[in-house]
């Protein structure tokens, strides 16, 4: 049989064929179209986006930090400084293994672990494309062995910044505080603007009180990149607005004279000008430097400073609390005159004890046999006790603590520092809240001496004795005088308006006054004005730091033995015609107020004295005093190895 072929049909295949290209070319067209629709959407539709992100990807934005203000004492000397820096800074998103990059960099770069813990720190709180600070400061060497194996990091760079420098070191490590890396808390509170590419802010003392004004405002620049992130130009630059710099009102030789007259024992000391308030020193000893605190304090010098049994990071003069002792006594003399229970002329009779009816302990003068009959002014300048026994039981202890705290006791001054401890007014309705038991006389007699309850800070105290010798017209104490910035001609002054008097007889303050100066001339502080050409009025005071168990005089007269149970206060002001300066000082060991503590006030005031230039307005030279130091002019922006510290000569009261 044979096959039979089909015969091919050529019309039918042509036909198809033809379909066939038809539908390809369609759909070839739908192609190019689809394509040129897309090409026209980014080109044209979406171009200002793609434009925008080609640029992002090429230009890079970063935040330039402003500088920020500097602290200069009240003549221009430089207290808080900046200075040109270098740092190491990786970009945590180009990396893929930071242990191996910490690893490899260790060996160019030495890095320690209070390095690696900052930057693990700092890392948990950045975004991932934000740099983060590796190591701060680098020296010299590091920056070169860096700079030659610079392509085997392309995620790390060398960045130049300004870091806060202290001069002074220890100096002003209490007053000025520090500046410290900012950390996730921070991040919490700042401004996220304001803070763009800043690292660091105010920690504590002037530095963080005055943050807002020393901080400034951040600027920008734009920067053009490569593939690896690296800038290769500044297209544009926006500058930021540095800080203002403040001006205080402490002198840096009067703290300096204050801080040296300590000799290394633990205390502090605190002067003010009782016609403004201003601080012209704050001392607290012993201190610490504050350097090592700004890029992050090693673990080791954290641990010296925090168990150094002296405390060196313990600001006494904001913070320490204390029984003022007889400090307190012209105070309440005052207060005895101003209420109408005292006359100058009244007297009360010391025979060494005083004793409250139905109660067979007694309370002591600390002369076996007293003082005898003594008037205000005799039991200031003898600093007899009997006499302020009896006053502060008359005055009772509602009317004391009323009146004490006109003079700032028992609150805080409302410095402008940051940690201000409240102390301790004694009154009925504080032991009411910090005990069950009620009110008895014998805590009022003993607090007419500054013993029981009490409890003040150094600064109260200078802050109370500045009130006093303006007269009763109180200021609250600053730190802060002066403001200024870049191209300002004059500096802008930080106001401190007064408040209302609190003394309503110049004559009763006449009869304090008459009392201090008495201290000194014929009383315990006998010999601390010699040599010095204006006169000086001032009280002891000698605190005991454990309660007696008897009434029995101590057996043991020791100045050593005596020192480890007494806190030692002096206060002055000088000149007690017109006073420009109020002086408290306290020794956490020593033996007596006037012997341990009144040669460190007159310290301070021979400090003083010396940034005065020549006699000085509305006061009278003592007869046969000492000549003024000599003025000298200083330059515009002194040093200060250019400032004289002291013009003392040795005083043994």
């Amino acid at each position: 049989m044979k096959s039979r072929r089909a015969l091919k049909n050529v019309r039918d295949e042509t036909a198809l064929f033809r379909r066939r290209a038809l539908v390809g070319f369609v759909l070839i067209l739908l192609g190019l179209g689809g394509l040129v629709g897309r090409y026209a959407v980014l080109q044209v539709v979406r171009h200002d986006e793609f434009a925008t992100r080609s640029t992002n990807n090429r230009v890079k934005p970063r935040a330039i930090p402003p500088a920020r203000g500097l602290i200069y004492d009240r003549n221009g000397v430089v207290l808080a400084d900046n200075v040109p820096a270098f740092r190491l800074e990786v970009v945590p998103e180009q990396v893929k293994d930071m242990p191996a990059l910490l690893a490899r960099l260790g060996k160019v770069v030495p890095l320690d672990q209070d390095d690696i813990d900052a930057f693990n720190k700092q890392l948990k709180q950045s975004r991932r494309f934000d740099s983060v600070p590796l190591k701060m400061r680098l020296t010299e060497d590091e920056i070169d062995h860096f700079a030659v194996n610079r392509w085997r990091f392309p995620n790390v760079d060398v960045v130049p910044y300004l870091t806060r420098h202290y001069p002074f070191g220890p100096l002003f490590a209490h007053v000025i505080g520090y500046v410290g890396r900012i950390d996730a808390d921070d991040l919490q509170r700042l401004d996220p603007d304001r803070y763009q590419g800043t690292s660091h802010v105010g920690r504590s003392g002037v530095e963080r009180s005055y943050e807002d004004l020393l901080h400034g405002k951040p600027g920008y620049e734009l920067l053009e990149v490569n593939a690896d992130g690296r800038t290769q130009h500044v297209l544009e630059t926006h500058a930021p607005t540095p800080g203002r710099s403040l001006y205080l009102s402490i002198d840096v030789r009067v703290q300096k004279a204050a801080e040296a007259a300590f000799e290394g024992r633990p205390g502090a000391a605190v002067a003010i000008d009782p016609r403004n308030g201003q601080v012209l020193a704050m001392v607290s000893v012993p201190t610490f430097d504050p350097n090592l605190f700004v890029n992050g304090i090693s673990q080791a010098d954290y641990r010296a400073l925090t168990t150094n049994p002296d405390k060196p990071l313990y600001n006494r003069a904001l913070r320490g609390v204390y029984p003022p002792g007889s400090t307190v006594k012209p105070f309440l003399a005052l207060g005895g005159l101003e209420l109408g229970l005292r006359k100058p002329s009244d007297t009360v009779y010391s025979n060494g004890q005083f004793c409250l009816p139905g109660q067979t302990r007694c309370y002591r003068d600390d002369k076996r046999g007293g003082d005898g009959t003594v008037d205000m002014v005799t039991a200031i300048q003898k600093s007899t006790n009997t006499y302020f026994y009896k006053l502060a039981l008359d005055m009772g202890i509602d009317r004391l603590s009323q009146w004490m705290s006109r003079f700032g006791f028992g609150r805080k001054t409302g410095i402008d520092l940051i940690g201000e401890s409240t102390g301790i007014l004694p009154s009925r309705a504080w032991k009411a809240t910090n005990s069950k038991q009620p009110w008895y006389p014998g805590e009022t007699v003993i607090a007419g001496i500054g013993q029981g309850y009490w409890a003040v800070t150094p600064l109260q105290l200078a802050h109370a004795v500045a009130t006093l010798a303006g007269g009763g017209v109180p200021y609250q104490p600053r730190l802060g005088m002066d403001s200024s910035t870049v191209g300002e001609a004059r500096r802008q002054p930080l106001p401190n308006p007064p408040g209302d008097t609190l003394i309503r007889q110049r004559g009763d303050w006449a009869v304090i006054n008459e009392g201090m100066r008495a201290v000194i001339t014929d009383g315990t502080g006998k010999g601390l004005n010699d040599g010095f050409p204006y006169a000086i009025a001032g009280k002891s005071g000698t605190a005991e730091r454990y309660s007696r168990t008897s009434d029995a005089y101590d057996t043991n007269r020791s100045t050593a033995y005596l020192a480890t149970r007494h806190r030692a206060w002096f206060i002055a002001y000088a000149p007690t015609d017109h006073p420009r300066i109020a002086v408290a000082v306290v020794l956490e060991e020593g033996a007596w107020g006037a012997s341990a503590a009144g040669p460190i006030a007159r310290e301070i005031l021979d400090a003083w004295l010396a940034t005065q230039h020549g006699v000085i307005p509305g006061s009278e030279r003592l007869p046969n005093a000492a000549p003024l130091p000599s003025a000298t002019s200083a330059p515009t922006e002194p040093t200060a190895e250019d400032l004289p510290v002291s013009a003392s000569s040795e005083v043994q009261p």
